[in-house]
Parts: structure tokens; sequence; C-alpha cells
């Protein structure tokens, strides 16, 4: 019977072992340096506050991923700037201000929601400073964040790290710090998924 068992567990896992096989660099994924990978394992979403596929991934796949990554891995995020024009780089602020205030999940679901459900234009820092305001921050933590050596380091290491990775579109995943995953050949974002925890186990 135990034998048997574990016949069967091979057969289920040899076509999942075949497909991870599949994944080909130049194809379902690139190299995006040539340096060593990220110490620890890592898959790293670049985003945009202003990007529909964004705000669906955000609601469908990234809990996925916080639920499903492989034991280990950790889960970042970046925002990109090159998205809204000027409205990018203050998006990108807001990001960065909320990670050092720690409402990270709030906020970003609050800006994804008053852009893409409620429609709000947002024409200044101090639009995205009244949704700040509106989830509980106070306007002068808000300030003092967005105007600190912090939050600027913060925003110069996305902005480097998205040129880096010579990231054109989002949502789009690097794993490893190595390693982008492309979705020209990929059918679903649960293949995107399949193909990153893949890339978890590279170095």
């Amino acid at each position: 019977m135990k034998k048997a068992l574990l016949i069967a567990v091979a057969m289920l896992m040899a076509p999942m072992a075949a497909l991870a096989a599949d994944y080909k660099e130049g194809v379902h994924y690139t190299v995006i340096n040539q340096g060593p990978a990220t110490a620890k394992p890592e898959i790293t979403e670049f985003f945009s506050f202003y990007c529909g596929h964004c705000f669906n991934f955000s609601k469908t796949q990234v809990p996925q991923i916080k639920a499903n990554k492989p034991e280990g891995v950790v889960f970042k995020q970046k925002h990109v700037e090159f998205i809204g024009k000027e409205m990018g780089v203050e998006m990108s602020r807001a990001f960065a201000v909320a990670h050092q205030l720690k409402v990270d999940e709030k906020i970003e679901k609050a800006i994804f929601s008053a852009i893409h459900e409620k429609k709000q234009r947002f024409t200044s820092r101090n639009d995205i400073r009244q949704v700040f305001i509106a989830n509980g921050v106070d306007g002068k933590d808000f300030d003092a964040a967005a105007n600190s050596f912090m939050v600027s380091a913060q925003m110069s290491q996305m902005k480097r790290a998205t040129e880096n990775a010579q990231i054109s579109g989002v949502p789009a995943l690097v794993v490893n710090g190595k390693y982008r995953v492309e979705t020209g050949a990929i059918k679903s974002y649960d293949e995107l998924l399949d193909i990153a925890y893949y890339l978890t186990s590279m170095k």
C-alpha cells in the first residue's frame, strides 16, 4: 500500500518536474545581471498605482504569492515611476512613505481604490496626503516622512532597481534580484507564479 502511494505521488510530481524543466532562459525568464543572486530567495513585484492590471494583480495574485510562496522566500514590492508622468514620482513617494509609516497594505488598497474604483484624479502631493489622512495617518507624520532621507533613498533604490531590471511594463516579477519573468510566452497568471516559484531555487 505504501509503495503504491509513493508511486502515485511520483507520477503526480513527474508532470510538474517536466513542466519546470521546460522553463527556458530567453523564453520564460531573462537573466538581468551576471552577478550573484540575493543572499535569500525573494520575489519582487514591480507595479504602478496607475496600472489597471496591477490593481487586479493586487487583488487576485499578490494574496496567492504571500500564501503559497515557497518556505523561506521573501515577497517584496517596488513602485515604478514611469507611468503617470510627474505623479508617477509622487506615487512612488507615497508607496515609500506608507512603508516607512508601516501602513503599506492599508494605503496600497486605498490608493488603488481611489484611482480605479472611485476614479479620483490626483494632481498633487496634497491629494495623496489626503488619502493618508483619511486612513488614519497624521498629516504632520506624512509630511515628515515625505521629506525624509529614508523615503528619498527608497525612491532612488526603486528607480535604480527598475532600470537595472529593464522593466518596461507592469506588473512584472523579478526573482532573487537576478531573473525577470517574461510574460510573452505565458498563458495565465498561474503560470507566471509557477515560473517565479521555480526561479526562487536558482542562484
